[in-house]
Order: C-alpha cells, then structure tokens, then sequence
C-alpha cells in the first residue's frame, strides 16, 4: 500500500506537516523560540525493558519467602522450585510433557490461524461471504470455546483431536475478529485508486488488501497465541495422559505445590516468550510505520 500512493499522499502530507508546525509555534510561543520542547510519547524503548516486571516479580516472591512471609505449605519458595525443575529435568519428565504441550499448543494455533485469515477473507473482500460468515462467528465470539468442551467431547472423543480442535477454536476466532477489523477498515480511496490504476486481483491484494491488513493480523496473532496456552491449560486436565497440565494435576493429588509452579512457571516462560517472538516479527514486517510502540 506504500508504494500504491507516493505522490497522492506527499502533497496532504506537507500541508499537516506545515500546520503542525504553525500550530506548535502559536501556542508555545517563547518556548520553541529557545529550543525546549514538551515530550508527550511514552520515551525512548530500553533493550529488554519488558523482563523488568517479571524480574521485580521473582525478586518480591524470592524476598518473601527468604523472609519467612511466605508459608510453603501454600507457595513454595524459588529455591525449593528451582530444585524441583532441575529434579523433574533430569528424570526427563519435564521435558517430555514440554513436548507434548508444545505439540498440542503448535498444531491448534497453526488450523487458528489458517482458519481464522481464510475466513476474514472471505468475509472481508466479499458482500457474500460477509452475509454469510460474519454473524455465525460472532456468535461464536459470544460463547467461550470452553463452554463447547461437552458437545465437542461427544463429537470427537478425549483424544488428541478433541483438544487440539479446542484450542483451535480459540485462536480461529481472534485471528478472524482482528483481521476482519482491520480489512474492512482499509481506505475506500485506496480501493478506488486501485480500480482506476486498473490493477488486477493479485495486484490489489499484494499491494492494498496485505499491507491494510497486517496491523491486525499481528493483533489477532498475540491474542491467539494466548488463547492456545489459555486452551492448552484446560484440555490437558482432561483425561490427558500426558502434558504439563496433566503434570500439575498429578501433583495436585498429592499435594504438591512446587510441582504446580513449575508447571506455571513453563506455561508463563512458553506465553511470555512467544509474545515476545510476535512482536519482534511485527517490528521487522511493519518497520514502515511510526508507533508509539518504536
């Protein structure tokens, strides 16, 4: 879509530049005159700076319970934690249920994500498919996919099958909402730009429909890579064999309570990390905009 519009948009673009800046000086006055000016976006981005909430996290839980405030028959403590994790790692039970896990997250959110941008398409570029597809998933928004988990279970057993349809679900319909959003918002000027440069259909979506609707796919894919560890959690307490829900909930038999958090600890480290991936891929596809993100 950059590349559609060159000259057509230097020209608005000029006039707001010179307005903003006419602007700024009438009301600022004495101030721009000597070179100060008001900083009102978030500052510069610091490498890393978002672990600092979830250090300063970890440090509070490690001081609390190095202090004797924290009672480990409710929270165990890091160091027990950490012991268990390296006791679970060496059995190799941590890492096969992280496989397993990753297996049942990576296979739902690969058919979410499929499916969700098919049908944003679909619904996007067409009155039709509009008419036709755009109610029955919002309706499908309204209800959770866990609230399914019964006629689901009926239809396609406990299996594996089940629980990755499960996850898919969830993550289908925050990719559709969110690409949906952000096709149907694209500038009727660009389409009717598009039909009197003649352009053909691939044309119109490489170089209109693709770059209106990144914005929102990238939203659409964090919320769906959360809903799939949301998902994970839930499908793997339920007659699962194996997994790191299955793990916690062993270990909910029996009391364990370091057990569990590790459990938590991998399920955090798995969304916090993945986010992290997204937004990185995000930063590099849509290096051509300007954000308060940076």
């Amino acid at each position: 879509m950059t590349d559609l519009l060159p000259s057509a948009r230097s020209g608005p673009a000029l006039l707001i530049k010179g307005a903003l800046a006419e602007d700024t000086a009438h009301r600022a006055g004495p101030a721009v005159a000597r070179g100060t000016r008001r900083r009102l976006g978030p500052g510069r981005a610091v490498p890393f700076g978002r672990l600092t909430g979830p250090v300063l996290l970890a440090a509070l839980w490690w001081a609390a319970s190095a202090s004797g405030h924290l009672d480990p028959r409710i929270l165990s403590g890091p160091g027990s934690v950490l012991s268990t994790a390296a006791d679970l790692v060496s059995t190799g039970r941590l890492q096969d249920n992280v496989l397993i896990s990753l297996q049942r997250a990576g296979l739902g959110l690969l058919f979410g994500v499929t499916a969700g941008v098919v049908l944003a398409v679909t619904a996007g570029l067409s009155r039709s498919g509009e008419y036709l597809l755009d109610g029955p998933l919002q309706i499908k928004r309204a209800i959770p996919s866990l609230a399914m988990l019964p006629l689901l279970i009926l239809w396609l057993g406990i299996g594996e099958q089940m629980k990755v349809t499960v996850i898919a679900l969830g993550v289908a319909v925050n990719m559709y909402i969110n690409t949906y959003a952000s096709l149907t918002s694209i500038d009727s000027r660009y389409v009717e730009l598009a039909e009197g440069l003649d352009l053909g259909r691939a044309q119109f979506l490489r170089k209109v429909v693709v770059p209106g609707s990144l914005p929102g796919f990238f939203v659409g894919l964090r919320l769906g890579v959360t809903s799939s560890w949301l998902g994970l959690i839930v499908v793997e307490q339920i007659n699962a064999t194996s997994g790191i829900g299955y793990m916690m909930f062993q270990a909910q038999q029996y009391a364990q309570s370091d057990v569990i958090i590790v459990g938590l600890v991998a399920y955090g480290i798995f969304g916090f990390a993945s986010d992290a991936g997204v937004r990185a891929i995000e930063r590099k596809v849509l290096s051509w905009r300007r954000t308060l993100a940076g």
